[in-house]
């Protein structure tokens, strides 16, 4: 196990991202030591204005690239002599794969199979030193899907992914642990259930609704809107991978969750609620006379459920938000950050919107 206060030379993957972003803001707060290199290609969901307030830190650097380039990856290990790694960088869209999932398997599988390769020769190359970490982050959804009555995910339930999102991402899950198991290399697995707060892409579901609602939109609600999630606060998911990383064991996988399980439908409407409350000037109001069901998405998972029983008992981590605060934390920061959110409805955004939703 590395000792919590050793200073790391950390890359962190998709840094420019929803969550690897709230995690590099993490970071940076609680580790102002440390060396925090963010490696992002800044794809359409990669965004320069999520990382705008550090910038100007000495111990940070942005370096933009993509995953997938080898000989980048090598000089970047080697150069910041790094010796964790967080991986974030994935497609992590849904409805986005569905459309073209090519860009997935590229991304996800080869890219992170690019990663891990080139810290192997990394780690090998330095006498494969025990503080070494690749902590790979991945999703509850290589699980499947469960019914309504089903125990919950736990990190021996067997994968079976429905979407090529999820095909993806359970690619690279079993590629982190071959590594660990072929090569004694120091991976971790984290799979996390569904993230909501700052700096989220306005495709993705909290987003969309709340900017939806300050432009008196419909709010698309797939099928018959009963589709079940765990919502996860991303600031603790934050703190669980940080956890991860100083406490947990090579080789694990941990599952992380919110331990909020709802239907769309009730997000949604607990969404308009608390925007009626706190958005001035609404233009429909009450919000939810803007719901509207719309047809099922190919393939859609009925719910998920993560017990996160392991990492709570092992680490000590739980989650500290409950669903309510977070959502209104999140709503607080869209409406205070118009300037963020509005550049982003741009016209392949629109396309994107209308091929999904008609």
């Amino acid at each position: 196990m590395a000792t919590e206060n050793q200073a790391r030379n950390i890359v962190i993957t998709g840094g420019a991202g929803f969550i690897g972003s709230n995690f590099v803001h993490h970071w940076c707060e609680n580790y102002p030591e440390d060396r925090v290199i963010v490696l992002d290609a800044l794809t359409y969901a990669g965004n320069l204005n999520n990382l705008a307030t550090l910038k100007d830190r000495k111990n940070f650097r942005f370096l933009q690239g993509d995953i997938c380039d080898r000989a980048l990856v090598d000089q970047l290990f080697a150069g910041e002599n790094i010796d964790t790694v967080a991986h974030f960088a994935a497609e992590s869209h849904v409805d986005r794969s569905i459309l073209g999932p090519g860009a997935f398997v590229q991304t996800n599988v080869v890219g992170t199979f690019t990663l891990l390769e080139s810290f192997r020769q990394h780690w090998l190359s330095n006498h494969q030193p025990d503080n070494y970490r690749f902590l790979h982050v991945s999703t509850d959804e290589v699980y499947g899907s469960l019914g309504v009555d089903d125990p919950a995910f736990t990190e021996t339930t067997p994968y079976a992914p429905n979407s090529p999102y999820s095909a993806s991402k359970a690619g690279s899950d079993h590629l982190a642990r071959a590594y660990f198991h072929t090569y004694g290399m120091p991976t971790i697995i984290t799979n996390c259930s569904n993230n909501y707060g700052s700096y989220h892409f306005p495709e993705k579901l909290i987003p969309l609704m709340c900017i939806n609602i300050l432009l008196g939109k419909p709010l698309p609600v797939y099928g018959d809107g009963q589709n079940v999630r765990d919502w996860l606060y991303v600031r603790d998911h934050c703190q669980a991978l940080d956890t991860v990383i100083h406490k947990g064991k090579v080789g694990e996988t941990y599952n992380i969750g919110g331990n909020n399980e709802v239907k769309n439908i009730d997000l949604v409407r607990m969404l308009c609620e608390l925007m009626d409350e706190l958005a001035p000037d609404l233009p429909v109001k009450p919000a939810q006379n803007l719901i509207t069901f719309v047809k099922d998405r190919p393939g859609h998972d009925r719910r998920y459920a993560i017990d996160a029983s392991k990492i709570r008992t092992e680490l000590g981590w739980q989650p500290q938000e409950t669903v309510e605060g977070g959502l209104r934390k999140t709503i607080q920061w869209y409406l205070d950050h118009r300037d963020w959110w509005q550049p982003l409805l741009s016209k392949e955004y629109q396309e994107y919107y209308g091929k999904v939703y008609g």
